[in-house]
């Protein structure tokens, strides 16, 4: 008499150490149960693990972790960023103070592209689409007085991140904020510059350099740091498909690698400090199924292109 396979347990379930479903962690606006992670029936096949696999598993097609939002809510923040540092920092407070749990910093064109407010090149774009930052001073007054040792800070920075990163961490420091304990992302995706934002200002050899020297320092001294944020967002604004925008960001995101292979770095000690950016149209099921795609394919990148050895490595960590 043939037995019946029974269905691979997730993670969420072998960390309780039960083998039937997890119980409802909540209710639909329609108030119906909600379960920490969908499992598949008791009599799916077995290789369910090997087709579509658990979130919190590798290569990670249902999520990075095992419960996912069920389980803890992504960071709520909000981009912002007025036309001076202090108008900024206030803004900084308000959102704070109304629930917001990290902060994320819009910077104006100059800052962008490396110029300082009272350069000729800079007049008519100071502040305009975000706060302007030209010294340290400046970076004082943009998070004054807020716990730089307790949120976490999303700076949309590309060509200038190392200057920007290098002003946070001394600002940090010189109240006694230990750079090991700063969290945060710089976005520090040069490449995707050139062919769908263009705020650029060197050419394509010496800006990888700059965006390699700052995962190389951030995997050193700012663990905790996002050193890079791969974007796809902006290539799906500049015209891409759903396809065309994973397919053009992993490339991306291969193209950092291997030049940190070149550089003789560790791929388990930086893979775990690169996340992504992606978009999110109006195409529900389009999108789920893009998002599971690129996980599930910078999972099998980073295991047998790039050989790396550690689960989180494999993980494509994103917002959208």
């Amino acid at each position: 008499m043939a037995t019946r396979k029974k269905r691979p347990r997730s993670p969420a379930e072998r960390e309780q150490g039960r083998s039937a479903p997890l119980t409802a962690s909540g209710k639909t606006g329609s108030d119906l149960p909600l379960d920490v992670v969908l499992t598949p029936p008791h009599h799916s096949p077995a290789d369910f693990a090997a087709t579509l696999g658990f979130p919190g598993e590798p290569p990670f097609t249902r999520g990075a972790r095992a419960t996912m939002y069920r389980g803890r809510l992504w960071t709520m923040r909000q981009y912002a960023g007025f036309g001076t540092a202090k108008e900024t920092n206030r803004r900084f407070r308000y959102l704070l103070e109304h629930g917001n749990e990290g902060l994320s910093v819009a910077f104006d064109l100059p800052t962008q592209m490396g110029y300082d407010s009272d350069a000729p090149l800079a007049r008519g774009e100071v502040g305009r689409v975000g706060v302007a930052i030209s010294t340290i001073e400046d970076m004082g007054r943009l998070f004054d007085g807020l716990p730089l040792d307790r949120v976490s800070t999303s700076m949309t920075i590309n060509a200038t991140a190392p200057i920007l990163l290098a002003l946070y961490i001394a600002v940090a420091e010189g109240r006694g904020v230990r750079r090991e304990a700063l969290r945060g992302t710089v976005q520090n995706d040069i490449l995707k510059e050139y062919v769908a934002r263009s705020t650029y200002i060197y050419p394509p050899g010496p800006s990888m350099r700059l965006a390699l020297d700052v995962i190389e320092f951030c995997s050193h001294e700012v663990p905790r740091w996002n050193a890079i944020s791969v974007s796809g967002y902006h290539i799906r604004e500049a015209g891409a498909t759903a396809v065309q925008e994973i397919g053009f960001t992993l490339a991306n995101g291969i193209a950092y690698l291997d030049e940190a292979v070149a550089r003789g770095l560790d791929v388990d000690a930086i893979a775990p400090q690169i996340s992504f950016f992606f978009n999110a149209h109006i195409d529900l099921l389009e999108e789920v199924a893009k998002f599971r795609a690129a996980r599930r394919l910078w999972g099998t990148i980073m295991r047998d292109r790039f050989h790396a050895k550690q689960a989180e490595s494999m993980a494509l960590r994103f917002h959208a």
